[in-house]
């Protein structure tokens, strides 16, 4: 009999994903599944959806999920934490549902120090909608709503959450991460791993900013978005980790 190399993770169900080929969703959303398996907490998950690319995210996670309202994840998840402290309690976000319309949401919660953990899926532009800019989206790049290229003396500078939220007195662990290969892959679960160890700890509230790929809306090949992701991204928003502190609140 062969052996078996390769299965979903029991934190996944077999249901196939609506995201386009070479978009990092379906990567990341089996980190934060295998992570919260591994961690023997999959029955106490509770994921809270944006709205956005990851919409229909509950089709595909096996843990309790509610949905909601643009950009006000952060509020539902601190509502979801508070009625139910014993819960893992997770919003997964992209740049427009959490760096723009929910931009106040996320900067309240974190300086609260909410004991959720924020998954945050930075791709630099508007997936869903059809590509326009985002608050990440890089100087020069061309989207639907920039076609001459973001333009800093129009748009301002694309905003660095990772560093933004880690001056808060809130947040417990901050880092920013990418999956465009396998070592940053593995580097990528490792963050995540350490942020959900801290919610089940009682630490208070944990970020990871994963950069991500959008080949659609960008207009490249799988290829050459996981070359954009290295080459143009990580310049601009480098990996690390931001805040590091431990001990509970």
């Amino acid at each position: 009999m062969q052996e078996k190399l390769f299965a979903i993770t029991p934190g996944l169900t077999e249901a196939s994903t609506h995201y386009c080929p070479g978009c990092h969703h379906g990567i990341i959303h089996r980190l934060v599944a295998e992570v919260l398996d591994e961690l023997g907490v999959l029955d106490k998950g509770i994921l809270v959806e944006p709205v956005g690319c990851s919409v229909l995210a509950h089709n595909y996670f096996a843990m309790d999920t509610i949905q909601a309202a643009h950009g006000r994840a952060p509020a539902v998840a601190s509502a979801v934490k508070r009625v139910h402290p014993e819960a893992v309690v997770l919003t997964y976000q992209g740049d427009g549902d959490l760096a723009a319309i929910g931009c106040a949401e996320i900067v309240h919660a974190a300086m609260r120090g909410e004991k959720i953990t924020t998954i945050f899926v930075n791709n630099a532009i508007y997936g869903m909608t059809g590509g326009q800019m985002a608050p990440t989206t890089l100087e020069g790049q061309v989207t639907a709503t920039s076609p001459f290229g973001r333009k800093n003396a129009e748009a301002g500078r694309p905003i660095r959450v990772a560093e933004m939220l880690a001056t808060l007195d809130g947040p417990k662990y901050i880092a920013r991460v990418a999956v465009n290969k396998p070592a940053n892959v593995n580097k990528a679960k490792a963050a995540i791993k350490e942020a959900f160890t801290r919610q089940i700890r009682g630490d208070g509230f944990t970020l990871v900013e994963v950069l991500s790929t959008c080949p659609t809306n960008w207009g490249l090949s799988p290829v050459k978005a996981n070359q954009f992701v290295e080459e143009s991204m990580m310049p601009y928003f480098p990996l690390g980790v931001y805040k590091d502190e431990e001990g509970k609140q």
